[in-house]
């Protein structure tokens, strides 16, 4: 067996999702593990470069993971040859420029969403990416989550019949930061740092409509800004400028509509913090994080309107629960070895920068939509 290092900058790891979910759950699980086995006698080791502008949360993070390799000055990093690829999970308005830099380097790009502030900064690093002959991909998580792979293994089984609609439900309660701390850092709520949850959250949606049900034709959204004023990390009141909350209406290609609320301004009443009911002529099914529900056309009950009597039955005991019939691992982490395997084996992976671009192009014109009050065409984008 042949061990191969690949060394990674890890470009924001002292960032909530940049630590747990891929520095922690992803790049150190696979150490934890041995490395990732690409199946021909190689095995790829991880070597990250942990990269951001505090230096002594850099420290702490090295010294408590045992890690070598930090730096402040990302161009210095960018310039050693021994570094294979160049990770982003940085705020939004630091993200583009930084690409742009590694794409220059010549490095493989694996990066957070949104990928650019605005459609055209987006498809600008796919096509430099693909001049630059590197490869490159962008996280899309939630296609990994337990719940989802769920629902695709009943779409792919024709469980639904014709898909007729799609209703998400995201969102949960976001302290405002006086009375209990904040649950997000407080740039997310200022516009002029890239915050929004337009711009966080419709990336998102972009992809799981378009991997499950198919591409999204026209959005109509209507925004919100709940909560007019936060408190910052410093315990300073600070004025919101970005929305946080958002109901959108998404008309897909095949004929299905989908409707999604997110919000950082809702308490919680639902088994999961995302949910996806999805309706169709043979069958519906409830999708969250890691469980899955359904009913089908032959199991359905026939409730008759009578708001004179109480309800006799419980509607949710009247669906059965999909079973796992699987391991399922971490899905950032799952991508990224997917991702591994495409740059050292040229193994098929189409969540790439233009995929990317699809989902800022959808935020854009979701706050486009809002803006003008009414609905907007989503035409396909193409390098």
């Amino acid at each position: 067996m042949t061990r191969k290092t690949v060394r990674i900058a890890m470009n924001g790891v002292t960032g909530r999702m940049g630590y747990r979910q891929h520095l922690v759950r992803s790049i150190l699980a696979l150490r934890e593990q041995g490395g990732l086995d690409l199946g021909d006698g190689t095995v790829l080791w991880p070597e990250p470069i942990l990269v951001g502008r505090r230096e002594h949360a850099l420290k702490a993070l090295a010294e408590q993971h045992g890690l070598e390799h930090w730096a402040t000055d990302v161009d210095e990093v960018l310039a050693d040859p021994t570094v294979d690829i160049y990770f982003d999970a940085q705020v939004t308005s630091a993200r583009e420029e930084a690409i742009r830099k590694a794409i220059a380097a010549g490095k493989h790009i694996y990066t957070e969403k949104p990928t650019a502030t605005g459609l055209d900064g987006a498809l600008e690093l796919a096509r430099l990416a693909n001049a630059a002959g590197v490869k490159h991909g962008v996280v899309q998580d939630k296609l990994f989550l337990p719940g989802l792979l769920k629902l695709k293994r009943l779409i792919d089984g024709g469980f639904f019949g014709r898909i007729l609609s799609i209703r998400g439900e995201f969102g949960y309660w976001v302290f405002e930061g006086d009375w209990q701390t904040a649950q997000r850092p407080s740039w997310n709520y200022r516009a002029e740092d890239g915050g929004g949850i337009v711009v966080d959250m419709f990336p998102h949606w972009e992809y799981v409509l378009h991997e499950l049900f198919g591409r999204v034709k026209s959005v109509q959204a209507l925004t919100a800004t709940h909560i007019p004023q936060r408190w910052d990390e410093s315990d300073k009141p600070y004025d919101a400028t970005a929305d946080d909350a958002a109901y959108g209406i998404f008309e897909l290609e095949g004929g299905a509509i989908a409707q999604i609320n997110s919000s950082w301004a809702v308490r919680v009443n639902r088994d999961e913090l995302v949910e996806f009911q999805v309706d169709g002529t043979e069958g519906s099914a409830v999708a969250g994080l890691r469980n899955c529900r359904v009913q089908h056309r032959s199991l359905t009950p026939k409730p008759v309107w009578n708001p004179d009597i109480p309800a006799t039955y419980a509607f949710r005991d009247q669906w059965q629960e999909v079973p796992d019939n699987g391991d399922f691992d971490n899905g950032f982490k799952a991508q990224w070895e997917l991702f591994l395997r495409h740059v050292y084996t040229d193994a098929a992976y189409h969540w790439d920068l233009l995929a990317g671009a699809r989902g800022v192009q959808l935020a854009e014109l979701g706050l486009k939509s809002s803006a003008e009050g009414r609905r907007l065409d989503v035409p396909e984008i193409a390098l």
